[in-house]
């Protein structure tokens, strides 16, 4: 019977283990090797060794897209994180319609994501977009947003903000999960609303949040759709983020081989700020039971 039961579970398990395998593994083990070589579409690899890499040390498209995207990270994320935070704290309170507003404000979310694109290049458009209007409306010059090199990398910042529905729902069930005696407390030692916040949402929160931090450094690295559809990188390559500038190289440039390197060096760069992430954690993120660590 134990035999019978094995044999079903791998037989079960199988579909997942061959697709982790085949597209997964399988494409990882190749990219790898192929970073090694000299291939271009339609070629045959030829093994260079680590000349791509050395290649990418000297290559300022490579320092100027991976300059870009941390750029965009540490403007993004943060952001993000307390928009999405605050807004959970006020969809924690019990007031009237508290469905409808949660559902308002993860509507965003939903919206596919070149759908999504294209409603920010009409709101960034500088003749008849919305946020100039509003600007001119209110007596205020108008703006270059995404067409100019000095305020492309802020407007799509300030564009992140509108999926934080997701980061916002995962705030939400943290918030619900912190215990209420705590709070009872504060309240009883004559603490405020402030206090209840420093003390015991914020601590109680560190873990949720820092899942966050985490989800969010990796996404904001791997960022492509706005430069791809709505500046091409431009002006003046002010957008041109790292997994954009390895799309080029891999399929407008075809030098597949150097696409590879490009890739697997934001792998290690992931890697290790993640590493420096959790290493760091230990001073900051508090647990119920264990303290900080």
């Amino acid at each position: 019977m134990r035999r019978l039961e094995t044999r079903w579970g791998i037989l079960m398990a199988l579909p997942a283990i061959l697709g982790f395998v085949i597209f997964t593994i399988g494409p990882m083990v190749a990219s790898a090797f192929f970073s090694l070589t000299d291939w271009t579409i339609g070629g045959s690899p030829s093994f260079t060794g680590l000349d791509n890499y050395t290649t990418m040390v000297h290559d300022e498209l490579f320092w100027k897209s991976l300059g870009t995207t941390t750029y965009y990270t540490l403007g993004a994320v943060p952001l993000v994180l307390i928009v999405s935070f605050a807004v959970a704290m006020l969809l924690n309170e019990k007031v009237r319609g508290l469905a409808v507003w949660r559902t308002i404000f993860y509507l965003p979310t939903l919206v596919p994501a070149i759908a999504n694109v294209v409603l920010w290049i009409w709101i960034f458009n500088p003749d008849f977009g919305l946020l100039n209007s509003l600007l001119r409306q209110g007596g205020l010059p108008g703006s270059q947003w995404i067409y100019a090199e000095s305020t492309a990398i802020p407007s799509l910042i300030i564009m992140s903000t509108w999926g934080f529905g997701n980061t916002m729902v995962i705030f939400l069930a943290g918030l619900q999960g912190v215990p209420r005696h705590l709070y009872e407390a504060v309240s009883i030692d004559g603490g405020g609303a402030w206090r209840r916040f420093w003390h015991v949402t914020l601590p109680m929160m560190t873990p949720t949040i820092f899942y966050n931090l985490v989800v969010g450094v990796v996404g904001t690295f791997q960022v492509f759709n706005q430069a791809y559809v709505m500046t091409e990188g431009g002006p003046n390559h002010a957008t041109l983020f790292y997994v954009y500038y390895l799309f080029r190289k891999a399929f407008t440039e075809s030098e597949m081989g150097y696409a590879s390197a490009l890739a697997w060096t934001l792998f290690m760069i992931i890697m290790v700020v993640t590493f420096l992430m959790f290493r760091n954690a230990r001073r900051w993120v508090y647990y119920e039971m264990a303290g900080a660590r």
